[in-house]
């Protein structure tokens, strides 16, 4: 049996990808959530 990094490349890539994207979407989120907040406590000041 041939192993080459071919074999074992989709099982690396695939989850580090995830885990990867994963986390953006989580810092995005509390990105826009966290803005949301500060711009409430804006309006409520004014």
């Amino acid at each position: 049996m041939d192993i080459s990094w071919a074999n074992f490349f989709p099982l690396v890539f695939f989850p580090f990808k995830i885990i990867v994207l994963g986390i953006g979407m989580f810092f995005a989120i509390k990105w826009h959530h966290d803005e949301a907040k500060r711009r409430a406590a804006e309006a409520a000041e004014q």
